[in-house]
């Protein structure tokens, strides 16, 4: 079983690295320095740290106005009150505007899970996918995040990463994971199926996989840390060389990571496709464990899933070949009468 160590406090303490080497890094946060693990940082820096109370549209704002004077601005609280509460901040104040700051929402998809659906965030990939100017990364384990919270200090412009809450299996076993912005990594090869995986959903479709090989099936896994943009290329290669996609994420069915591997695949190379996410439904209130077990988010229920897909692939396949063959034998019954004709 590998490691598990929390994306949060992985990101904290590469900001507080990060910070005391370069001034302009301040961090902002809405009453939530426990929940995203800043107390340490604070204590350290107190001069680059902005509380603001429970206000996450003046958070948002506040980071805009340092972020226009040269500063780099992290915004750090739950994801649910960042997509939500102070989405037109972010839309007009960040991307808009073109403000080097960095959205960080914590404690995303169901992390929150026994709060119910007022502390989800099921809709924030969603949402800034469908706002010009913004990168949007997931972070797989602590290790990406570190490499993502490096990446986010050192270049210009902005971006939302989402993590969840609780200590998450590593995915990669070195301190220096492959990362590069806007390139998926495969993870494990497979001709028979690709699953594309974000956020914590990753250790869970590679394990899935894993699973699979175990039974004959050949899975391939991508781990899609960035959402947008998205590797399109690292999309149309699964779809060519597997010919079925599978997509997993903590964040609804739609508009999220399923929809947009499916845009792409609509366009380029049209290929049978499964998306797992949360329903279109009121989500049942427990602990991410049991809400990923319920709607099949788990290693277990993507076996299935994927178990499933194959199994309806080859019926079709099977039905389309009978079709083909029925169609064809009987024009070239019909070629053979005309021919026969005087």
């Amino acid at each position: 079983m590998s490691a598990a160590s929390s994306c949060r406090e992985s990101f904290t303490s590469a900001l507080l690295r990060l910070a005391k080497a370069d001034p302009r890094i301040v961090a902002l946060t809405s009453d939530s320095r426990g929940s995203v693990s800043l107390g340490e940082y604070a204590a350290a820096l107190p001069a680059q740290f902005v509380e603001v109370g429970i206000a996450e549209q003046n958070e948002v704002g506040i980071a805009a106005g340092l972020a226009s004077c040269g500063k780099t601005a992290f915004v750090c609280a739950p994801a649910c009150f960042l997509s939500a509460r102070s989405l037109e901040q972010i839309k007009v104040d960040v991307a808009y505007s073109g403000t080097n700051v960095k959205i960080v929402g914590v404690s995303g998809g169901v992390s929150y899970g026994a709060l119910g659906t007022s502390h989800h965030s099921l809709h924030d990939i969603a949402v800034f996918r469908a706002i010009h100017g913004i990168i949007v990364f997931l972070p797989c384990d602590a290790r990406q995040t570190r490499k993502m919270t490096e990446w986010l200090a050192l270049n210009e412009g902005a971006a939302y990463m989402r993590m969840g809450r609780g200590a998450v299996p590593d995915v990669y076993e070195t301190d220096d994971p492959p990362f590069v912005m806007g390139k998926a990594n495969r993870l494990k090869e497979g001709s028979d199926l690709t699953i594309i995986a974000a956020g914590e959903m990753v250790r869970h479709a590679l394990d899935a996989a894993l699973a699979l090989e175990a039974g004959g099936v050949g899975a391939r896994v991508l781990d899609m840390h960035t959402l947008k943009p998205l590797d399109e290329e690292a999309v149309i290669a699964a779809a060519a060389e597997t010919g079925l996609i599978i997509t997993v994420e903590e964040h609804s069915v739609n508009g999220g990571l399923g929809a947009a591997v499916a845009q792409t695949v609509v366009r380029n190379r049209p290929v049978p496709m499964r998306m797992l996410g949360l329903p279109d439904e009121a989500i049942v209130a427990g602990s991410s464990a049991e809400l990923f077990e319920h709607y099949g988010l788990n290693a277990r229920g993507i076996e299935a899933a994927a178990l499933v897909a194959l199994a309806a692939g080859k019926a079709t396949g099977k039905a389309t070949g009978k079709a083909t063959g029925k169609a064809t034998g009987k024009a070239g019954r019909k070629a053979g009468r005309k021919a026969e004709r005087p």
